[in-house]
């Protein structure tokens, strides 16, 4: 009896757990969320391939042209009108081999050309893997302010009804009238649909986020943690321009574009050279018996010498010359406008820590009191009460602003400067 009594009690705690979702949260770090996001982000995973098949091009660009071989048979007389084999009597037979021998490093200067598109394929997917990590990063904000948001929305909903319970008290003693007692219950409307809405932005955010992952995963069971604070430690704006140039991949892509076209201009020269044919060839004449020859062909470059591609390749040096100082100069715009969001971000942030959060809850506090005790108007509560609200609602929004902002900085430096 007792064994079945266990039974049934496990069974209905089993119970209570599938049906109030008792599962533990998952929930990552920003850390583990980038770890996961480059495993499983399919842009990433066909970058990848992309680089591999870059990669397969360099075997390609240094193989040696293959050998031609020719083999003749010639002078059969079919119609002599003897045996059979007297067809073959003044057959000439040659069996020839003959390969183009490359000149002027060629090949050497078609493999640095390839390991240089290699090279910017690399830089590029680094590119995209940055881009998309600033995606990543601003939706895994987007939660942590969503979070912080709910938090604040639950908090006013449970001050207001301590509020309300107040109030109430106030009212069935006949302090208050009953017309503000409603009013009073007719603005909990607005802390309830704070709530609402936050909840709904949550469950927004965290779609976003498991989309960028691939995640097929249960939103009630996807969670992320992080610090969602600032920082007052920045680095100096000359510093980070100088990360910048040294880590932004899409720089480096530009800088061996530069390189690529110079190769391009001296594999253009090398083509307009003369490469020869070197042949060798053995047979058999009746009159001669066996015999053995050597051959060597120049094509004659009298009219195509690569003209066009020598003056193209050169060009394509002047335009990508160019385009990495055009390059330079966004690469210094993006970091300074990001570092004056950041920079005023703070600014805005320190004045709200230390001054306008602690003015907003004791004025709230006091008026509050004051109105409990009669010496403050109805009208006087409801506002305190709404700028206590917004003032905390701004700051939760300016900082996200600033992690908006230090992800930027970041994207426009190439790496992480501000944590």
């Amino acid at each position: 009896m007792q064994r079945v009594l266990k039974r049934f009690c496990l069974s209905i705690v089993l119970s209570a757990a599938f049906a109030t979702g008792a599962f533990p949260q998952q929930s990552l770090t920003w850390q583990q969320v980038r770890e996961k996001f480059e495993a499983a982000n399919p842009s990433l995973q066909a970058g990848r391939i992309s680089l591999a098949e870059s990669r397969s091009a360099e075997t390609t660009a240094f193989l040696r042209p293959n050998p031609t071989l020719s083999l003749t048979a010639d002078q059969l007389n079919p119609f002599s009108g003897g045996p059979p084999h007297s067809a073959f009597g003044s057959l000439l037979s040659v069996a020839n081999v003959s390969y183009l021998h490359e000149r002027q490093h060629k090949r050497e200067l078609r493999l640095e050309s390839a390991q240089d598109a290699t090279g910017i394929a690399s830089s590029e997917q680094a590119d995209l893997e940055r881009t998309l990590l600033f995606d990543l990063r601003l939706a895994f904000v987007q939660i942590l302010q969503e979070k912080a948001i709910l938090g604040l929305a639950k908090e006013n909903l449970s001050y207001y009804d301590h509020v309300l319970d107040v109030n109430g008290e106030r009212f069935k003693a006949g302090a208050i009238a009953q017309v503000d007692f409603e009013r009073l219950v007719l603005q909990r409307a607005q802390y309830e649909s704070d709530l609402q809405t936050a909840e709904v932005g949550l469950r927004t955010a965290k779609i976003q986020l498991l989309t960028l992952l691939n995640d097929r995963a249960p939103v009630d069971q996807f969670d992320v943690k992080g610090s969602f604070d600032f920082s007052l430690q920045i680095a100096p704006l000359d510093e980070i321009r100088q990360t910048a140039m040294d880590a932004r991949p899409d720089m480096k892509a530009v800088m061996l574009s530069v390189a690529k076209a110079g190769t391009d201009h001296k594999l253009a020269v090398a083509n307009g050279s003369t490469d020869p044919v070197l042949g060798f060839d053995v047979g058999r004449n009746p009159p001669i018996d066996q015999y053995i020859g050597f051959s060597v062909t120049f094509p004659l470059r009298v009219f195509d010498r690569n003209q066009g591609e020598k003056e193209r390749t050169r060009l394509d040096i002047e335009r990508s010359e160019k385009l990495a100082e055009a390059a330079k100069l966004q690469v210094f715009s993006d970091v300074d406008s990001a570092y004056a969001a950041v920079t005023s971000s703070l600014i805005l942030l320190q004045s709200y820590k230390n001054k306008y959060l602690r003015q907003a809850s004791i004025i709230r506090d006091t008026i509050a009191f004051s109105y409990e005790h009669g010496a403050a108007s109805l009208l006087d509560f409801l506002n305190a009460q709404a700028d206590y609200r917004n003032v905390q609602l701004n700051f939760l929004n300016l900082l996200a602003a600033y992690l908006v902002a230090a992800n930027q900085l970041n994207f426009a430096a190439g790496r992480e400067v501000i944590p």
